[in-house]
């Protein structure tokens, strides 16, 4: 058994090292990507004027006057003290062609004293300019950046998939980092004083050992984050009942009736503050987002600034059709089923935010981590591997023996006997 387990773990680790050392890396850096941005690039999140702000539903409706092309589609309802509010948008439909005015940019920053535009991006750009970095390497992550073919996006399901090997694997390479129970120290050991391969081979098996907790759950969440509504869903759902919501649940939607009209984000926002009075939600509505696909809106809760959900299980949504007003799903942190609860905790665990700042220090370090553990395995099977070469090329050279026509026996090399 233990030497299957060796092959499956050399041939999952080295199908998977490199999108891990990717992602490791990546995750380390946007587990501070609000942080990096805003250093980055201060003329895009810090305002111009220091008049007094607008409130967000007006500089939406002044954006949408000033640029008809221009339909805004998630906006935080107040600009943070000194900062820009950063709405994203879609190019409306041009009448005369029939097809979406061109606009080179989904994200604006807005002078929240002013209306005026100060900044514009595409964000998720496959672009390694200043003002496009971070939300590249936040869509790298997850995505690679591989684009959707036939409906379907490549590279979240590739990363998803890299998820499940990578939690198969974890499992199997626990197994193999205690090959004696009176040698178990060892699998704890580092060899710092001998460096090269043995240390090499020290911080790709007692590394591993020492945060495997840790990376089953990044591995757990990764699959649930990139394929939650083809696997985890489903699977959760045999177990316990699942509340539904419109990105998940089509089912629920209403289709459209001609001549529907859209009630205004004013109407929107005030049904979800008497919703979340109703419901002794402590945060105020934050941020409102428009799917123009489902007809609905979205409206988050939580304080200015607080819109990643910095701390627990994240902040509350509910859902309204958008011609009727109607109370689509709701989603509130620590409420329903657990099946809901279990879902819910996925991004927070997934980025560290469920422990505030020291769940993120943690992940970052975990992140980088995973890069290390994935150049090593890297390392360990090239050097295997040309050690079986030579060691095959010795054999194809050797004498053949009159006795039995064969090479005579061999020492085992140390590609044979080093453990994996």
């Amino acid at each position: 058994m233990r030497r299957q387990f060796v092959r499956l773990h050399r041939w999952f680790g080295v199908a998977t090292a490199l999108f891990l050392f990717v992602a490791g890396l990546s995750g380390a850096i946007i587990a501070w990507d609000h942080e990096l941005d805003a250093a980055l690039n201060p003329s895009f999140f810090k305002a111009r004027t220091g008049g007094p702000a607008l409130s967000g539903l007006e500089l939406a409706r002044r954006v949408e006057a000033a640029d008809p092309r221009l339909q805004v589609t998630y906006l935080p309802l107040a600009a943070e003290p000194g900062h820009t509010l950063q709405m994203m948008v879609l190019p409306r439909i041009d009448p005369a062609t029939r097809e979406p005015y061109k606009v080179d940019f989904n994200q604006i920053a807005v002078d929240p004293a002013t209306g005026e535009i100060q900044r514009r991006r595409q964000w998720g750009a496959f672009s390694l300019a200043r003002i496009n970095l971070i939300p590249f390497i936040y869509k790298l992550h997850y995505t690679l950046h591989l684009p959707f073919t036939r409906g379907i996006d490549v590279g979240v399901w590739l990363m998803g998939i890299v998820g499940i090997i990578w939690l198969l694997d974890s499992v199997i390479a626990l197994c193999l980092s205690f090959p004696s129970v009176k040698a178990w120290r060892k699998s704890f050991a580092f060899r710092f004083g001998r460096g090269g391969y043995a240390l090499a081979f020290d911080l790709h098996r007692s590394g591993g050992v020492w945060i495997w907790g840790l990376l089953m759950i990044v591995a757990g969440t990764s699959v649930s984050m990139n394929l939650a509504s083809p696997v985890v869903r489903p699977i959760v759902s045999m177990f316990s009942t699942l509340a539904p919501d419109p990105i998940n649940n089509p089912e629920i939607l209403r289709a459209p009736n001609p001549g529907d009209g859209v009630l205004s984000r004013e109407r929107i926002v005030q049904l979800a503050a008497e919703a979340g009075k109703a419901l002794n939600i402590k945060a105020p509505p934050g941020g409102l987002y428009y799917a123009e696909f489902m007809h609905a809106y979205g409206v988050g809760f939580y304080e200015t600034g607080n819109d990643h959900g910095d701390m627990g299980l994240g902040n509350a949504w509910m859902y309204w059709d958008s011609a009727t007003g109607k109370l689509l799903s709701k989603q509130i942190p620590g409420k329903g089923t657990a099946g809901d609860i279990f879902m819910q905790v996925q991004f927070p665990l997934h980025s560290g935010r469920i422990l505030g700042v020291g769940g993120r220090i943690l992940i970052s370090a975990v992140g980088m981590a995973v890069a290390v553990l994935s150049a090593t395995g890297l390392l360990i099977w090239l050097k295997k591997l040309n050690a079986r070469r030579r060691s095959a090329q010795k054999t194809q050279k050797a004498p053949v023996t009159r006795e039995a026509g064969r090479t005579p026996a061999r020492s085992r090399s140390h590609a044979e006997i080093a453990p994996e």
